[in-house]
């Protein structure tokens, strides 16, 4: 009775405010937007913007923010659809499969399939986030330095899949340049230097926002300006979101991949990039052979598998935050921050200390879930007809967005020289028909690698390999899971 009362109450308020509707609309739109900038991740909006919740009071702030996770979360989408340039890191399998389909004239099709996808996304986050916490902290707090070891592993395993079948091994190629590019630096055991030539800029290391900017938006540039015949967008959307039927027909993948992004959301550490790959893959593993033949040349169950993941990890995230005080992952941590500014403290004591609080963000996340629906549809036409601009006119009017947005990253000169340097390599790679995306998700997962494999060499120095494969249950089995998918994409290379 005294959880519906306080439920209860926070409607009431909530409903008898619009000033709070208001600043979750202004969080989903600037969300959205800045999500829609070639390589502008959903951290640096979430770090940037949060200087405006300064003079908000709490109820305000934690609304504005909530907008802001989640808008900026599909905003990526986009730009990769309509660009070829993903918007955030986690929208890279999304621009795989929608550019393919927006060059056959399909792109608002599969922009409204990226939108029905991202609400179904949040709504599976969020019943899982309010129905499964104990059981899926549980699972995430298994997940310790040898297992966050070979998660990331994985990831780079799943590398080979982003490549043609035929080829897995220039994905794993790419998938070790990122994995170098990732070490270079002090590292984070010993804070010893690493590939940095004695460079004091390098010495910080190489932020993966500059290379995914590098690697996407100038290496498009590099490729499209100089054909003579762009392949140009239709200038009109007519049928924008998929019937009902569809979505019936993606049902299981959509449950699918929002309990990966759920269950990868929980895993503090984790985050939205590494949820849309697993799932991207996964579903590709998943599908029947007719739907198989589509990945990679236009697939709208792919994008449904990649969006419903990492906008199902937006509620993930919040478990380990809310209900342990550990950000899952770093825009998460902006929430947290947010949070503690109103000197609101969370963790396992939240319920007592701020009754009610848990269920106002719940509610939060609903309200934004419907007006990032509603404001999506409302910005496709608009930015449709913006970027069917000739692409001799839009291609240098991104340059200046590319340089801003590798700049923003630390306000460093140095960070503008990875991008321009990522662009011509990238266009170098993409001569020679390697894939792109590895090189990204390896930069990402590298340090993650690096930290935990060290950690867990540390553990093992004392208790020995054996006993810890053994007692550690469910790093034994991802192990196996890694070396499958090792085998697997070795077979069917040989197999095709």
């Amino acid at each position: 009775m005294e959880v519906l009362s306080q439920i209860q109450d926070q409607l009431f308020y909530i409903i008898n405010n619009p000033i709070l509707w208001f600043a979750c609309l202004s969080g989903v739109t600037l969300g959205i937007l800045w999500g829609a900038m070639p390589g502008l991740s959903t951290t640096m909006a979430m770090t940037l913007l949060i200087g405006l919740t300064i003079g908000m009071s709490q109820s305000v702030a934690i609304f504005f923010m909530l907008g802001v996770y989640t808008g900026c979360v599909f905003g990526g989408a986009i730009s990769a659809v309509l660009l070829n340039i993903p918007g955030t890191p986690d929208a890279v399998p999304t621009m795989i499969e929608g550019n393919a389909l927006a060059q056959k004239g399909e792109g608002g099709l599969a922009l409204g399939t990226a939108i029905s996808a991202s609400f179904l996304g949040n709504w599976i986050g969020i019943i899982f986030l309010i129905a499964l916490i104990p059981a899926i902290l549980f699972f995430a707090l298994q997940f310790r330095s040898w297992e966050m070891f070979l998660l990331s592993i994985w990831g780079i395993a799943i590398c080979g899949s982003m490549s043609s079948r035929e080829s897995p091994l220039k994905g794993w190629i790419a998938g070790c340049i990122g994995l170098i590019v990732s070490f270079i630096g002090l590292d984070s055991i010993h804070g010893v230097a690493r590939f940095s030539f004695s460079s004091y800029n390098l010495e910080d290391g190489i932020s993966f926002i500059p290379v995914l900017i590098g690697l996407f938006g100038l290496t498009e540039i590099l490729r499209v300006l100089p054909q003579k015949n762009h392949p140009e967008n239709p200038s009109t959307v007519n049928h924008i979101l998929p019937s009902f039927k569809t979505l019936i027909r993606y049902a299981k993948p959509s449950i699918r991949s929002g309990l990966i992004g759920t269950l990868v959301g929980a895993i503090p550490g984790a985050g939205a990039n590494i949820a849309s790959f697993f799932s991207y893959d996964i579903g590709r593993r998943r599908a029947n052979k007719e739907e198989k033949k589509k990945w990679g040349k236009g697939s709208y169950e792919a994008i449904v598998c990649s969006e419903v993941a990492n906008n199902a990890n937006v509620g993930g995230s919040m478990l380990p935050t809310l209900a342990l005080g550990i950000p899952g992952n770093a825009a998460a941590a902006a929430i947290l921050a947010a949070l503690e500014l109103k000197n609101v403290v969370v963790g396992p004591l939240i319920q007592t200390e701020n009754p009610g609080l848990i269920f106002y963000i719940y509610i939060g996340l609903i309200i934004a879930n419907f007006f990032m629906y509603g404001m999506a549809i409302l910005l496709i036409k608009p930015c449709v007809k913006l970027f069917n601009l000739p692409k001799g006119i839009l291609m240098p009017l991104i340059i200046p967005i590319c340089i801003l947005g590798s700049f923003a990253v630390n306000f460093n000169y140095f960070d503008v020289y990875v991008m321009l340097v990522s662009g011509i390599i990238g266009y170098i790679l993409f001569r020679l028909n390697f894939p792109l995306a590895p090189i990204v998700l390896a930069i990402i997962l590298g340090p993650l690698a690096d930290e935990n494999l060290r950690r867990s060499l540390l553990v093992f120095q004392d208790q020995g390999f054996l006993s810890v494969l053994w007692d550690r249950k469910l790093g034994t089995v991802l192990l196996f899971v890694v070396l499958y998918t090792f085998y697997d994409g070795i077979f069917n290379s040989r197999k095709g």
